[in-house]
């Protein structure tokens, strides 16, 4: 007959009995108590665990608790060392057997700290002062026990618990507190954690809405330059009208007026001595100069006395500047092609200045009846054209011109010279060609720049 085996063994690895029989029932009876009190211990270490998310405070308490319930203990104490961990809390807690927290401090629920055991007051100076906890390792007597409390291998306080006479320390009860105090130190962990984080967010929020206020003041700050550099270009643009202004009167006054009256003088000195019917022609050509002095002395008081103020855009002032060259028996005409723009003052400049001495040669030298300009915007240049169907000669111009930038004609012809320079200089080109009207075309091309100057 096969033997049975021996289950014995296994019956002693599973409850610590050799044995089932009767007599060692007491033994028996020993380990099932233990492994109930097992069970409690980790059922509180449960009901502690869930009260992390209420905070460390509420944590520690319910650490503290759990020991208190699970060893019976009349005092129990959690303490962190000093210079440890020292942006958490609470620093230290302490109950009784009736489930009273005591604190010295950092904690607003707990009791007054009167007529403490010295054992539980000398225990907490111990583990304020680290001197316990540098033993690293628990210290365990009859009726009292301490677990060093740690973190990344080090000591940074401690758990304690004093037991009544009645109640003997068992190596599991050790393993409790173990777990309770590791549980109570990542609480306070996290807790530093999340207090880190919520000064980062705290920060992070302060700084952007410091960058949404910076970022407002810096749009207004913008648009007040913004609106200074549009005054600022219409301030330059009505600069450059009443210099082209006083320019034109200075001419007129200066040769034209002074032709013409000259030549009045010289027509009434020949009518003395002409005859009947020579005298009527010159009569006729005298009261003829006569009148365009008193033309050119209209449009001399009309340039000296045009209005200052609010300038427009690039094409309302060429309009004007239309207007102040052109004799009432000249018409003109401006006209825009693109999308209009912003330019630079050196362009803005330049333009007009070209714009305003072709226009006054036109009505000066072309006996032209009309007088056309076209503004182009194109993506990288602006184009002037001044056509005129009057009688110059491009031929004739362009050699003037390439004389008058090489030479002094005896002071004559500087406009088509500085015209031609004005474009030169901002990397354009001035060019002088027959115009569809019959007469003579300007055209100047510019690389346009949608910078406003400051």
């Amino acid at each position: 007959m096969t033997p049975r085996p021996d289950s014995s063994g296994d019956l002693e690895s599973l409850v610590g009995l050799r044995s089932v029989k009767g007599t060692h029932y007491a033994q028996f009876r020993g380990v099932e108590q233990r492994l109930t009190r097992v069970v409690s211990a980790l059922e509180r270490i449960s009901r502690a665990l869930v009260r992390t998310a209420e905070g460390p405070e509420t944590l520690v308490i319910a650490v503290l608790d759990a020991a208190r319930e699970h060893l019976g203990a009349d005092w129990v104490l959690f303490a962190l060392s000093d210079g440890r961990l020292e942006r958490t809390g609470p620093r230290h807690l302490m109950m009784d057997s009736s489930g009273v927290v005591y604190a010295f401090e950092g904690v607003d629920s707990a009791a007054e700290p009167i007529n403490l055991p010295d054992d539980v007051l000398n225990r907490l100076n111990d583990i304020l002062r680290g001197q316990v906890v540098r033993l690293g390792r628990p210290v365990i007597d009859d009726h009292h026990v301490h677990v060093p409390v740690e973190l990344d291998g080090e000591v940074v306080g401690g758990l304690s618990a004093w037991m009544p006479l009645t109640h003997t320390v068992d190596p599991s009860d050790v393993v409790v507190l173990r777990i309770l105090a590791g549980q109570a130190t990542v609480a306070l962990l996290n807790a530093a954690l999340f207090e880190e984080s919520r000064h980062l967010l705290d920060r992070a929020e302060q700084a952007y809405d410091e960058s949404r206020r910076h970022a407002a003041h810096l749009a207004e700050r913008n648009t007040e330059l913004e609106r200074t550099q549009r005054e600022l270009s219409a301030a330059m643009r009505q600069e450059v009208l009443n210099t082209e202004r006083s320019r034109i009167a200075r001419e007129l006054h200066d040769s034209v007026a002074q032709s013409v009256l000259s030549a009045g003088v010289q027509i009434e000195v020949c009518r003395i001595d002409a005859d009947p019917v020579l005298a009527d022609r010159l009569a006729v050509a005298g009261r003829l100069t006569k009148d365009a002095v008193e033309q050119v002395r209209s449009v001399i008081y009309t340039l000296n006395h045009a209005p200052s103020g609010g300038a427009g855009d690039l094409a309302a002032i060429l309009d004007e500047l239309c207007s102040m060259h052109m004799p009432a028996d000249l018409r003109t005409d401006v006209k825009v092609v693109g999308r209009q723009r912003d330019l630079s003052h050196e362009v803005q400049h330049a333009i007009l200045r070209i714009a305003g001495e072709a226009l006054f040669n036109t009505a000066i030298h072309a006996q032209a009846t009309t007088a056309k300009v076209a503004l182009s915007y194109a993506e990288s240049q602006v184009r002037l054209t001044v056509d005129d169907d009057g009688s110059g000669d491009p031929d004739h111009m362009r050699r003037v011109m390439r004389t008058a930038t090489v030479g002094d004609l005896s002071g004559r012809h500087h406009g088509l010279a500085n015209m031609h320079s004005r474009a030169i200089e901002l990397g354009g080109d001035l060019r002088i060609r027959r115009s569809r009207l019959g007469g003579v075309r300007i055209v100047v091309e510019i690389p346009a720049t949608q910078k406003v100057d400051n």
